[in-house]
C-alpha cells in the first residue's frame, strides 16, 4: 500500500488540514478509529499495511490543535499503551497535539531559483505526525532462505547482456589527458566515474572516479605536497595513477609493487558474478568489455555496471510474483540491513557518520575516507536530515576552477552542496535526486525499488514528520543480505 498522502486536504473555518497518520501495531481482524475529529460518533475504518497484516494504519486530515482518539478492535475499545493518553469521559484514551502546517525542519538558506535536495515518493515526511511505528515483527530464517535461493537462481542464469540499455553513451578517458581536463569532463557529463584508456597497450587499464579527486584536493592542500597546482594543468591521469600506486604501497607497507588488474566483466557474465565482484572490490561500477579475439585485443566498452542496474533487472523479473519472495514483505526495521543510530542503552555498533552543514568541507573528505563511506547524511542540530554529501559531490568543485580558489578548511559543506545546486548547472548527477529517504516501516520490497533507480545508492532512514535521520542503507547492504 502507498502511504502517499496529498499535500493540501483542504480549508475548514480558515484552517488548513493536515494530513495525520494514525497506527495500530498489535493486530486484529476489523480495527477502527474514532476520536474527537469524529465527535466520537463515526468509525473509521483501518487498512492493514502492506507486508505487515498485524499493522493497521488510517490517514485524516485534521485541523491543528489537541486531539483525542482510541482504538475499536474486534469489538473491544482499546489505547495504545506506547503512546501519551489521558483518562477522560471516554475511559482511557491517546492524545496528539498538532502543529500548524510548517515544514518541521528549518530551510537552509537558498539563492532564488535553487531547488531542493529531498527526493521524496510522499509527503508524508512534511505533513504527517506518525502516532506509532509498533513493535518490530520477527521475520523467519526459512524465509530468508527461500528468498535468497530464488534470487540467487536468477543471478546465476541470467547475464549481463541483460543490463545492456537499448541505446546511450559510454565515456572512457585517455590516460594522457591532463587530471584537470577529466575532471572538468566528469563534471560537465555529470557522471562520478570513467574507465581509462591507454592507447600504447590498446586496452582498459583503470578508472578515474570522484575519489581521485578527493585524493588530489588533499594533497594540495597539504604542505608537503609534490603536486602544485600549476602542475595540476598538465600531470596526466597516468602519471596521478602511478604516483597513488606509489603512496598506496608506502601506505600499506609493502617492499615491492603489485600491478593492479582493471575489475571488469564481460557480457556473458552471469548477474551474480557481476554483483559479487562489485561487492567485493568496494566499488561504484564494473566496466562490461567485450573482446571477439581470444587475446582479448580490441575490446569494446559495451557498458558501466552497477548494483543499481542487477537490482533493477531482479525487481523486474520478481515485480508480479513477489510473494514467492517472503522476505521482500518484511519491514526494514525487522531485518539485519544498513547502518542504524543506536537506540539509548544499545552497544555501540557501526556508527553512523552524520555533519552539520557549518562544519568545513575538509571534515566531510576526510569522513569519506576515513570511515570508507560513499555519502555522510549532513543534519540540524536535532538530527533531522538536511541534505547528504556525497563522493561524486566534489567534482562539482571543477567548475570555474574553484578548487583553485578555496582553501577545504574555510568552505563549509553547504557553501560546497551551493555549488552542485546550481540552477544552471548540467542536468543528470547534479538534479536534486541523491537525497532520497524512506521510513522504518518500509517492506524491503518498497526500498528495492527506490534504490533500482538510476543514480541510486542509498537512502537515509528518517522518522516520519521530524525526518530524524535513523539509519541509512546502502545498494551494498542489500546485495550482501540477499547474498548471504
Amino acid at each position: 500500500m502507498d502511504s502517499s498522502v496529498p499535500e493540501t486536504s483542504g480549508v475548514v473555518g480558515g484552517h488548513v488540514l493536515v494530513p495525520t497518520r494514525f497506527v495500530w501495531p498489535y493486530g486484529g481482524t476489523r480495527v477502527f478509529l474514532t476520536g474527537s475529529f469524529t465527535r466520537w460518533s463515526e468509525h473509521l475504518p483501518m487498512s492493514p499495511v502492506e507486508g505487515c497484516p498485524t499493522v493497521f494504519q488510517a490517514i485524516c486530515s485534521l485541523t491543528p490543535g489537541y486531539h483525542q482518539y482510541k482504538f475499536f478492535v474486534d469489538g473491544e475499545w482499546r489505547h495504545d499503551e506506547s503512546q501519551p493518553s489521558v483518562s477522560g469521559n471516554y475511559g482511557i484514551v491517546n492524545t496528539v497535539m498538532l502543529t500548524r502546517e510548517t515544514d518541521p525542519i528549518p530551510p537552509m538558506v537558498e539563492s532564488p531559483g535553487s531547488r531542493s535536495n529531498m527526493d521524496v515518493d510522499n509527503d508524508v515526511f512534511q505533513h504527517v505526525v506518525r502516532v506509532s511505528d509498533g513493535p518490530s515483527p520477527r521475520f523467519s530464517e526459512a524465509d530468508l532462505e527461500v528468498s535468497r535461493h530464488r534470487i540467487s537462481v536468477y543471478l546465476s542464469t541470467h547475464t549481463a547482456y541483460e543490463l545492456l540499455p537499448e541505446s546511450g553513451k559510454v565515456l572512457a578517458l585517455d590516460v594522457n589527458l591532463p587530471v584537470k581536463q577529466a575532471f572538468h569532463i566528469l563534471y560537465e557529463q555529470g557522471i562520478p566515474v570513467a574507465p581509462l584508456w591507454d592507447s600504447c597497450k590498446g586496452q582498459f587499464v583503470g578508472v578515474l572516479s570522484a575519489l581521485d579527486f578527493i585524493l588530489i584536493l588533499r594533497e594540495l592542500g597539504s604542505l608537503g605536497s609534490n603536486l602544485t597546482e600549476e602542475e595540476l594543468e598538465t600531470h596526466t591521469i597516468s602519471a596521478w595513477k602511478e604516483g597513488k600506486s606509489h603512496l598506496e604501497r608506502q601506505i600499506d607497507g609493502h617492499g615491492r609493487a603489485f600491478p593492479k588488474i582493471l575489475i571488469h566483466a564481460g557480457p556473458y557474465d552471469c548477474l551474480k558474478d557481476v554483483a559479487l565482484k562489485i561487492l567485493q572490490s568496494k566499488v561504484a561500477t564494473v566496466p562490461i568489455i567485450h573482446s571477439s579475439t581470444q587475446d582479448g585485443s580490441f575490446p569494446q566498452l559495451l557498458h558501466l555496471a552497477s548494483l543499481s542496474g542487477v537490482l533493477k533487472c531482479v525487481c523486474r523479473h520478481f515485480r508480479h510474483s513477489s510473494s514467492t519472495l517472503p522476505i521482500l514483505q518484511q519491514p526494514i526495521c525487522s531485518i539485519p540491513l544498513g547502518t542504524w543510530v543506536p537506540e539509548i542503552g544499545e552497544p555501540n555498533g557501526r556508527p553512523l557518520a552524520m555533519l552539520r552543514p557549518n562544519a568545513p568541507l575538509s571534515a566531510a573528505l576526510s569522513l569519506l575516507l576515513q570511515a570508507q563511506v560513499s555519502s555522510i547524511p549532513i543534519v540540524d542540530d536535532n538530527d533531522s536530515l538536511l541534505d547528504i554529501y556525497s563522493r561524486s559531490d566534489i567534482t562539482a568543485l571543477a567548475k570555474d576552477r574553484v578548487y583553485a580558489q578555496i582553501h577545504l578548511d574555510e568552505m563549509s559543506i553547504h557553501q560546497a552542496l551551493q555549488l552542485g545546486q546550481d540552477a544552471n548547472s548540467p542536468t543528470g548527477f547534479f538534479d536534486g535526486q541523491r537525497c532520497q529517504m524512506c521510513l522504518r516501516t518500509d517492506s524491503l520490497h518498497k526500498v528495492m525499488e527506490r534504490l533500482s533507480n538510476p543514480g541510486v545508492r542509498r537512502l537515509v532512514i528518517v522518522e516520519a514528520g521530524s525526518k530524524r535521520v535513523e539509519g541509512i542503507i546502502s545498494l551494498m547492504d542489500v546485495f550482501r543480505f540477499l547474498i548471504g
